[in-house]
Parts: C-alpha cells; sequence; structure tokens
C-alpha cells in the first residue's frame, strides 16, 4: 500500500507542476471527486460523504448518519437499532459518522474519479489564468507570436494564447511566427470556454506603458503623462507634466542623445512620436498641441469647448497637417475642438478675435423668458383694461358730455412715443451698418 500511495503522491506532484496550479486547489479538486464518486457509486446521492487527504498522502473518506427513531432517508439515517449495532452508547440524535473502506472502490467508481478530476482541473486552471491575466489588464507583456493568419495572430504570453486582430496591428509591420513582441493586454474576458484574451500594438496605452519603461522619471512618477493620441503606424503625440521646476519633462523622455525615444520608435515600427509639455491653460496646452507650428492666437468657446486658432500664413499647412492629422491628433490630445485659421483667412472672413465670448443658447434662453414675459403683461393689461371701460365711458360722457372742444384738445395732446419708430426699418441696412 505504501508503494500505491508513492505512486500517486509522486503523480500528485507532478500534475501540480505540470499544470502550476496551487498545490490545495488540486487537493480540494481531488477529494471533491472522491466523494462525488463514492456518493454515486455507493452510499446514495443524498448520503453525507466527507474526503481527506493526510499529510502522508493517505486518502480517507467519511459517510455520516443521523440517528432518529423513524427512518425516513437510508442515505444519511440510522435507525436507533441500526446504531447500537455499531455501538451501544449511541442515542436518538446522535451522529454516527464511519470510515469506508477505499478498497472497495472498484473500476468503474476509479474512471468516475478522474473523470471528475479532470473537470476540476479544468475549472481551476480557468479560474487561476483568469486571475493572472486581469491583473495584467492595461499592461504590456512580452510574447511570441505563434501564428499569423490574414485576418489574426495569435501571440504566445505564458500560459496560453492572445487574439491580436489584424485591427490591433500596426499598419505596415509584418509579423513572423517565432518573433519576439510587445504587446499590450486590452481585454481579459472569461467565457464559458474559458479565458479570452485580446491584445493590441495599437492602443495609445502601448505608447503610454512603453514610456513608462524607457524613462525612469515616468515610473517614478517625478514625470506624468497627462494624455496621449495617436494613429498607428504613423504618428503619435504625448502630454507630459511634471510639478517639480527642476526636471524638464521632455528633456526626461527624450533622454540622452534621443536614446529614451528613440527605443520607443523602434518599437513602434518607425512611428512618430511628438512629445509636448501639458498646460492647465486650454490656450497654453492648445498651442503646443498643434506643435511643430506656430500659433499666433487662439480664441476659447467655452460653451461649445471649441477653439478658433490662428496660425501665420505659411504655418497652416504645418498646423493642419498631411490629410488633416496634426489637427485630428491635437483634437485627441486636448479634448477641444480646434479650426485652425490663417492670419489672411481671419482678415478676409473680418473675424473680431476680441469680441466677448457669447453664450448662444443662454442668450436664446433668456430672449424667450422675455418673450414670454412681456405676452403676459400685455395679457395683464388687456384684461385690466376690458374691466374698466365701461365705467371710463361713463365719467367721460359725465364730465364732458358733447363739448367737442373735448376732441380738438385730445388731438392736440402728444403721442405715448415717438412716431418715427411705426415707420418701417430697414433691417439690412442696419446689419450692414453694425458689421462694417
Amino acid at each position: 500500500m505504501a508503494k500505491k500511495d508513492k505512486g500517486y503522491k509522486s503523480a500528485l506532484e507532478n500534475l501540480i507542476e505540470d499544470k502550476g496550479l496551487d498545490s490545495a486547489i488540486v487537493i480540494e479538486a481531488l477529494t471533491e471527486a472522491l466523494a462525488k464518486s463514492y456518493k454515486k457509486n455507493y452510499s446514495g446521492a443524498e448520503s453525507i460523504v466527507d474526503c481527506k487527504i493526510d499529510d502522508d498522502g493517505k486518502i480517507r473518506i467519511f459517510t455520516t448518519h443521523y440517528v432518529v427513531d423513524d427512518v425516513n432517508d437510508e442515505d444519511f439515517e440510522y435507525s436507533i437499532e441500526e446504531a447500537q449495532e455499531i455501538d451501544p452508547k449511541y442515542q436518538v440524535g446522535d451522529e454516527v459518522v464511519e470510515e469506508a473502506d477505499i478498497s472497495e472502490f472498484g473500476r468503474l467508481a476509479a474512471i468516475q474519479t478522474k473523470q471528475l478530476l479532470r473537470q476540476k482541473i479544468r475549472e481551476a486552471e480557468k479560474e487561476a489564468l483568469y486571475n493572472e491575466y486581469i491583473n495584467k489588464l492595461d499592461e504590456i507583456i512580452n510574447g511570441t507570436v505563434d501564428r499569423v493568419e490574414e485576418r489574426f495572430a495569435i501571440i504566445n504570453i505564458g500560459k496560453t494564447g492572445a487574439l491580436l486582430s489584424s485591427k490591433d496591428q500596426i499598419p505596415g509591420e509584418t509579423l513572423v511566427e517565432g518573433e519576439h513582441v510587445k504587446v499590450y493586454v486590452s481585454e481579459v474576458e472569461r467565457t464559458t470556454k474559458g479565458t479570452h484574451i485580446s491584445v493590441s500594438r495599437t492602443h495609445e496605452g502601448l505608447v503610454k506603458r512603453l514610456f513608462e519603461m524607457e524613462v525612469p522619471e515616468i515610473f517614478e512618477g517625478t514625470v506624468e503623462i497627462k494624455s496621449v493620441s495617436r494613429e498607428a503606424g504613423e504618428r503619435s503625440k504625448i502630454a507630459v507634466y511634471t510639478a517639480n521646476p527642476d526636471v524638464d519633462p521632455i528633456g526626461a523622455c527624450v533622454g540622452p542623445k534621443g536614446n529614451r525615444v528613440r527605443n520607443v520608435v523602434e518599437e513602434l515600427n518607425g512611428e512618430m512620436i511628438d512629445i509636448i509639455e501639458w498646460s492647465e491653460d486650454p490656450v497654453t496646452f492648445i498651442s503646443h498641441a498643434l506643435s511643430p507650428a506656430k500659433v499666433e492666437r487662439v480664441k476659447l468657446n467655452h460653451s461649445k469647448n471649441s477653439a478658433l486658432v490662428v496660425v501665420p500664413d505659411d504655418q497652416l499647412s504645418l498646423a493642419i497637417g498631411k490629410r488633416g492629422q496634426n489637427a485630428r491628433l491635437a483634437v485627441k490630445l486636448t479634448n477641444w475642438k480646434i479650426d485652425i485659421k490663417s492670419v489672411s483667412e481671419i482678415l478676409e472672413e473680418g473675424i473680431d478675435l476680441d469680441a466677448p465670448e457669447v453664450d448662444m443658447e443662454l442668450l436664446e434662453k433668456m430672449k424667450k423668458s422675455m418673450e414670454e414675459h412681456e405676452a403676459d403683461e400685455e395679457k395683464e393689461s388687456i384684461i385690466l383694461t376690458l374691466d374698466a371701460d365701461e365705467n371710463e365711458e361713463d365719467k367721460v360722457e359725465e364730465d364732458f358730455g358733447d363739448d367737442e372742444s373735448f376732441d380738438d384738445e385730445d388731438d392736440s395732446e402728444e403721442p405715448d412715443h415717438d412716431p418715427k419708430y411705426d415707420e418701417d426699418i430697414d433691417y439690412d441696412q442696419y446689419d450692414e451698418y453694425y458689421e462694417d
């Protein structure tokens, strides 16, 4: 028996090592499988079975029965007579715990135990895999290209393979089987089939994590990456900041002789990277974001979260960038809508950069409120007039009778308003005047 125990222990240790699982998880899976198999084959589905494995590897199975006056379920109940046959001291309400003879396990029970153990091990593997990689979400891991297909590649990341879809591959980059690559863990999902892991080479987070790996000041927290915008394979912009006046955040990212940024560029297959300084002042931040173009003026519209940026005529194409790329990246980096115009365009369109910002939405609400208020006052005035009309007419007839002089005097009174405001106004000319 000792020889068998030694063989069983050795197999168990090998299983734990091969699967890379915690020994406690494997032991728990085995005891549960043994208990279920014993119940199914020997003691009944409703029976109470407990399996234990000693430190020396010995397997022990125990069954529990309750002593009752009237037996309703033989799986876990003994009559007083049955209990006292085991030990005369047993009384109603006692528990009878007996150790089973595991040598009774037949071939069928052993096969069932093996199947149950495999199932439990698979479940434990899925759980362990998920727990390991959920902690690596939004991080960079090293992998090896296992397989390359037209629409995806499989990256070996250690204990499993991760999916790198075509949209997550850097445009122009060719992956070769066996090649070592750095990938960004973008998704870890637990499914009925196991743990599904997706990785990316185009995510903005890859740029951020690469700089954290290359720049000690970022890793230590002295320099902070505030935002990243990226068009993978072509160009990225990162905004950096430090509260330490003795540290140059851009210089720290560039590194001695440009080594740090060069290492990131090489990892990203030659992708250009603009490093700009972040500022809490939107005007300064937007100006920096449009680098390398020089900005003359930035006018903000806070209500629309938009900015009008004025650049010299010779800087317009540089500010917009090839196919609008520089402007798009600046928009993503700053989270402001940006309209770029040259000085000539500003003059041609007659845009007043010094005019105060007007919140048109608030203006419309105020206008509507005033119109409603005026309508209410007019309605109230009409009601009061109607109520007073009859009395006023009687009073006029009483005071003045048919005196014709009253009519003449009334005609001579000045009107309540200047009649010139009743004339038609040419609003087109009015608008042209104020536009000029």
